[in-house]
């Protein structure tokens, strides 16, 4: 490979070895990512969660918060992510027959995208609702945690086809 030519993998150098994608003479950009996951649970839990008797207290105010929190520290959790401007997030839940669904949406006005912020958010998200309701049902789990839309950045918007 010639010094000129990319690396087949973005993290990784000609020699192999791992390392942060240098992104200084990007231009900031507005862009946004949405992630989605469920968190499957079962029935006496979502009547719980239904009407606010799950004993940890207020199980998607502690989600929606966590996902965001989340969102903001995903640098710390994934080591080759960039620090970047976290500049919007919003964890939206909704409360389904089966479980809960999740969609997070980070938006940043920098030179690198926010799916893994998006992604992280949701996870998280989802982690906090496991931990507050698994002393109602220890088989909660959490499912189907993906990347459904990003916009903005060189390779442009991108929606998942098979969801909108």
């Amino acid at each position: 490979m010639s010094t000129h030519e990319q690396p087949a993998f973005t993290h990784l150098d000609a020699a192999g070895h791992a390392r942060m994608v240098d992104v200084t003479l990007k231009h900031p950009t507005v862009r946004s990512a949405t992630a989605r996951g469920f968190v499957r649970c079962a029935p006496p839990v979502v009547a719980a969660l239904r009407d606010g008797s799950v004993p940890k207290g207020d199980v998607l105010a502690v989600a929606r918060i966590s996902g965001i929190q989340a969102a903001k520290r995903t640098p710390e959790l994934l080591p080759l992510a960039h620090v970047i401007g976290v500049h919007g997030a919003a964890v939206d839940l909704a409360i389904h027959d089966d479980g809960v669904a999740i969609e997070a949406t980070v938006r940043t006005a920098d030179r690198t995208g926010v799916e893994m912020e998006a992604l992280t958010a949701v996870t998280v998200a989802a982690l906090a609702i496991v931990d507050m309701v698994k002393g109602l049902d220890k088989a909660t789990s959490i499912q189907d945690v993906r990347i459904v839309a990003k916009t903005g950045g060189k390779s442009g918007d991108w929606h998942r086809p098979d969801e909108r």
